[in-house]
């Protein structure tokens, strides 16, 4: 899988509550901060999670206290209507459909929908079937690390590859699963251990607060950025309070691609913008004083001054100690 530009995911995840009007507005944010997809979730909650797990320390806070992560997530499912429906309005909108599955029948149907590739939710990366059937499917994969060792990034990997996908075809990306990161766990180098140590295309999913993290990535050679984001962080809900609100998410996506232009090709020359100004910043050699022709020139009666129009000061050596040719004023510049 290989793009030009970094591609930019926004996360909308299950931050719709389940209300479908609310994933389409949701859409319509995605579009107006300029991202490149914008990605739902998908599964069965019954293969998902056992009806007595807990939820993570995070979602209790968000969430009613009362009820367990499958009655949680419950609610949250689309079903195979509410994709479709997604997908047209996304096309409407000329803005690429996304979903994480999170299970095998989901694989499935997302297949079906023709996503341009996967993506591995960090919670999967150690789940050997659902690596299997991912890979099987003929498609690029992008995969999420969170809690994730790199041995362990490694090994999912290998698994994916004996699967039939090739190197080329995944994008690993850096992360940590706690909503919202500490700054203090981001620790965005190993984004950069995985790329050397591993060989591999690498971005970042980032769930601190703000966007100064994710622009870091990118600065450092994120390849794809990924975010959540919300109506409003206030919503009741798991992930809204470690998610970007509408502005935010076109600030981050305008400051990112301010970035990637930045970024240059690496090749250290005066660029176009700046050629105008070295006559103007550079300077010459210079007489300090009144030179008669036959002088000498000596550091007593050369000097340098702007403008950079005449003879470079890195000549100082060879200017030294020549024959003045003719007569020069105080501030004339210097010829030979």
């Amino acid at each position: 899988m290989n793009f030009s530009n970094v591609l930019i995911i926004a996360e909308a995840g299950v931050n719709h509550n389940g209300s479908i009007d609310i994933a389409k507005k949701m859409i319509d944010i995605a579009v107006n901060a300029g991202v490149d997809l914008v990605k739902f979730q998908t599964f069965k909650v019954e293969m998902l999670v056992t009806k007595t797990a807990e939820k993570a320390y995070y979602q209790k806070n968000h969430t009613q206290k009362n009820e367990t992560q499958f009655e949680m997530i419950k609610k949250l499912e689309l079903d195979r209507a509410d994709h479709i429906e997604l997908l047209n309005y996304c096309k409407q909108k000329n803005i690429q459909f996304l979903s994480s599955p999170f299970d095998h029948e989901s694989i499935d149907l997302l297949a079906e929908l023709n996503i341009p590739f996967y993506k591995i939710p960090s919670g999967e990366i150690t789940n050997l079937p659902y690596l299997r059937h991912i890979g099987s499917m003929g498609k690029p994969i992008v995969m999420s690390t969170g809690m994730a060792t790199l041995e362990e990034v490694r090994a999912a990997i290998e698994v994916l590859m004996e699967a039939t996908v090739t190197k080329d075809d995944i994008t690993i990306l850096h992360c940590n699963t706690e909503y919202p990161t500490p700054m203090a766990d981001v620790n965005l180098q190993a984004m950069l251990t995985i790329q050397k140590e591993l060989g591999i295309k690498v971005g970042y999913s980032d769930h601190t607060l703000g966007i100064e993290v994710p622009i870091a990535a990118v600065a450092l050679g994120a390849r794809i950025i990924e975010k959540h984001f919300t109506l409003d962080r206030t919503m009741s809900g798991p992930d809204h309070a470690a998610s970007l609100e509408p502005d935010e998410l076109q600030a981050m996506v305008a400051a990112i691609r301010n970035i990637e232009k930045a970024m240059g090709d690496g090749v250290k020359t005066p660029s176009l913008s700046e050629i105008k100004n070295i006559p103007i910043a550079r300077k010459s050699i210079i007489a300090k004083k009144f030179i008669n022709k036959g002088e000498r020139f000596t550091e007593n009666n050369l000097t340098v001054k702007r403008p950079g129009t005449g003879i470079s000061p890195m000549e100082w050596d060879a200017v030294k100690e020549k024959i003045s040719k003719k007569v020069f004023v105080v501030d004339e510049q210097i010829t030979l």
